[in-house]
């Protein structure tokens, strides 16, 4: 009796739920998603996201390991307060590695990555018009790691989420400035610009506008954010 043959189907990806509930978890906190000073509790937390405690918990640590969360002795996670020569040690660093982040990733730009960010782009301004701050950061993250994805660097792109596993949520801090007005955040965005660059295959100008849109936010929320 001959065997079965394969009809060339593959086996069925999956992807373990702990890793569902981490990757979640990661990008609420770096798109700001999540507001400082909030406490984490993985009972809560599995109710919001519908599953059990255990893989929230094993998330949660791998949070606090990245320095993303501090453990209060209830067992709760919090995220840890913000000083201002924490921020400045962050904000510095970003400005070392995304601004190189964007100059390898010229070579990885072809016409779908561009369309993408353009796109991105388009929902940043859309955000900021409409006063909303969620979408705002939430496309912000969307578009600057949109470039970073593209650098051919896996050490450097962990780098990169590992600070703004700790900077996001602070970013928050935009909330309530301008005069109440979100559009005034656009005066301090450059994304426009540097799709333009991107667009033309100028990686230098490019990462040099995008280091210019991470220092002007930095001066503005050092200025202006309320730190521990």
């Amino acid at each position: 009796m001959k065997p079965h043959t394969p009809i060339g189907l593959g086996a069925i990806e999956t992807q373990p739920l702990h890793e569902v509930v981490f990757e979640k978890l990661r990008h609420a906190l770096m798109s700001g998603q999540i507001e400082p000073g909030r406490k984490l509790t993985s009972r809560k937390l599995a109710r919001e996201l519908g599953t059990s405690d255990m893989p929230v918990r094993s998330a949660l640590l791998r949070l606090q390991a990245l320095h993303a969360l501090d453990q209060l002795g209830n067992g709760s996670m919090i995220l840890p307060a913000m000083t201002r020569t924490r921020f400045t040690d962050l904000m510095n660093t970003r400005l070392v590695c995304e601004p190189a982040a964007t100059r390898q990733a010229i070579a990885g730009m072809d016409r779908p990555h561009l369309l993408r960010l353009r796109q991105a782009a388009v929902a940043l301004t859309a955000a900021a018009e409409d006063q909303d701050l969620d979408a705002y950061l939430f496309y912000n993250h969307d578009f600057k790691f949109g470039i970073y994805a593209a650098c051919g660097s896996p050490s450097l792109l962990f780098l990169i989420e590992t600070l703004w596993l700790q900077v996001g949520p602070f970013l928050r801090q935009f909330r309530g400035q301008f005069d109440n007005d979100l559009r005034g955040i656009l005066a301090l965005d450059y994304h426009d610009q540097i799709v333009k660059q991107l667009e033309a295959g100028n990686g230098d100008a490019a990462a040099d506008l995008l280091a210019r849109d991470i220092r002007e936010g930095f001066g503005f929320l050092l200025e202006n954010g309320q730190f521990e």
